[in-house]
């Protein structure tokens, strides 16, 4: 059986992605909340080594492909995160939670369809335990510009 940390490094080269060695917020905030079984993933934008790689709004700026692109960027991240936190994956019992918020223009509505990225990515990853709620929601804008944030919630086995 391939492992979660395998399918993720297997994703991360796909896409040829390349994260910080170690990844820090950018304020004073935590990057993951581990409580109660669960740990809470900050939201992630698009970055890949300090630099923003999809900025604008969807519709307008960019295409729904650039943003899905953005989406697989910003998921991986957050994965990154919670293996830099747990030690491995392999810690993840399930995905319960996404919540992606997309920077649209006033005429996009498929937010979903961007989130679908995100999901696909995390269904890849832990199935068949990648599957998850998920909210999609069309805001007017984003940190830094970006295209779209992404954050999670997991179940987590003990350490």
């Amino acid at each position: 059986m391939t492992t979660a940390d395998a399918l993720f490094d297997r994703q991360l080269k796909a896409l040829a992605m390349v994260f910080e060695d170690d990844i820090r917020p950018g304020a004073n905030y935590e990057l993951v909340v581990e409580h109660g079984g669960q740990a809470w993933v900050s939201g992630q934008i698009p970055r890949l080594q300090g630099q923003i790689v999809c900025t604008g709004r969807v519709g307008q700026d960019l295409t729904l492909e650039e943003a899905r692109a953005g989406a697989r960027v910003s998921t991986l991240r957050a994965l990154a995160i919670l293996r830099q936190q747990l030690g491995s994956l392999a810690r993840v019992e399930r995905i319960l939670r996404v919540t992606v918020y997309v920077q649209s223009a006033a005429d996009f509505t498929q937010q979903s369809e961007v989130a679908d990225a995100c999901s696909d990515i995390l269904y890849s990853v832990f199935a068949p335990n990648g599957g998850h709620t998920r909210t999609s929601v069309g805001v007017y804008q984003l940190p830094k510009n970006a295209a779209l944030e992404i954050d999670l919630v997991a179940a987590v086995r003990p350490a």
